[in-house]
């Protein structure tokens, strides 16, 4: 044993029950944050704050339905297929746009299968339909319906179980980052703060020096001045206050640690993610549960992201075949280049 062992023996222990996977997400933040292993019992305090985190996710990851098989022969039989793409053709055309799927094609090249996150764009409408009671056919009924776009394909793994452990690991670092962004928000703050408190004592400095000479001698625009000075007096004194709200910056250190843990041990606040079930006709028209014989229930993640531009999103895990896979469209091949 060495007598740096000796010292810190708690460190070594908190390590030691570390799950690989937290070791893992500790080490990819640090690539994100190298100086949070500066601050005093650092691994200790991020630890729990990663597991509250993971488990969460891992909660709702496995809460989510199987994989299903994204093909043009499914169409017909899979309900989730079915609801997904309007058209059975129109499976292995949207899919094979994804660039990372044949990527991951292109590194596994005796695969035949891969298991991928499919993510999509959720749009309801109200509108008049049809609807048929028994015998009776009913016009101008109000139904909504619902229908999938923007089909993206951007994670992919060999087997269902190493996809899931990707989602968790990829939805908990997205959370971390949520904190991140918490921190240089807070910073570009104290930023534009600290220029403000500048010029708040620059035209102190000016008022005082107008208050001086002919004018405080005669007295001339002195009670104007003087209620002046007191509003810049009461701006400059609540300027302070908001930076010391933020802390100083000898503790920016400690801040980043607290302000990461703090947001990996609320994740629910950064990764909102509902299961909706409905039940759909063959149409996609929503329908009360139990409908006719050819309506089915599917059930899918409902994520909503606050750091992620896209918003809302639903969810599903496909399987899909390399025989299925279609060669990238010209146009993508060509902007494929230009991306970074």
């Amino acid at each position: 044993m060495s007598i740096l062992d000796w010292i810190r023996p708690r460190a070594r222990e908190n390590q030691a029950s570390e799950s690989p996977q937290i070791s893992t997400l500790i080490e990819r933040l640090l690539v994100l944050s190298p100086t949070l292993k500066l601050v005093p019992e650092w691994r200790g305090r991020l630890a729990p704050a990663l597991g509250h985190s993971v488990a969460y996710v891992r909660d709702v990851v496995d809460r989510m339905p199987s994989a299903r098989e994204a093909s043009a022969a499914t169409w017909l039989s899979d309900p989730y297929i079915h609801a997904f793409f309007a058209a059975p053709d129109e499976v292995g055309h949207v899919l094979s746009r994804s660039l990372e799927l044949h990527a991951w094609f292109d590194d596994h090249p005796l695969a035949r299968e891969t298991y991928g996150v499919l993510g999509m764009a959720v749009n309801e409408r109200r509108a008049f339909g049809v609807e048929q009671h028994g015998d009776e056919v009913h016009t101008d009924v109000m139904q909504t319906t619902l229908s999938f776009d923007d089909h993206q394909v951007r994670v992919c793994g060999e087997t269902e179980g190493d996809l899931r452990e990707q989602i968790v690991q990829r939805v908990v670092e997205q959370i971390a980052l949520a904190g991140l962004e918490q921190i240089g928000a807070d910073e570009s703050r104290r930023d534009a703060l600290e220029q403000e408190r500048a010029l708040l004592r620059t035209r102190l400095q000016l008022l005082t020096r107008h208050g001086a000479g002919t004018q405080r001698m005669l007295g001339e625009q002195a009670m104007q001045n003087a209620a002046e000075v007191a509003k810049v007096e009461a701006q400059i004194a609540e300027n302070e206050r908001d930076i010391a709200e933020l802390g100083l910056k000898s503790e920016a250190l400690e801040h980043e640690l607290a302000v990461i843990c703090d947001v990996l041990a609320s994740p629910a606040q950064y990764a909102n993610v509902e299961m909706r079930e409905i039940c759909l006709s063959p149409m996609n028209v929503v329908l009360e549960s139990g409908g006719p014989c050819d309506s089915a229930s599917i059930v899918f993640p409902l994520a909503r992201l606050p750091a992620s531009p896209q918003g809302l999103r639903a969810f599903s895990l496909v399987r899909f075949a390399r025989a299925d896979l279609q060669p990238l469209p010209r146009v993508l091949v060509e902007d494929s280049r230009f991306m970074i």
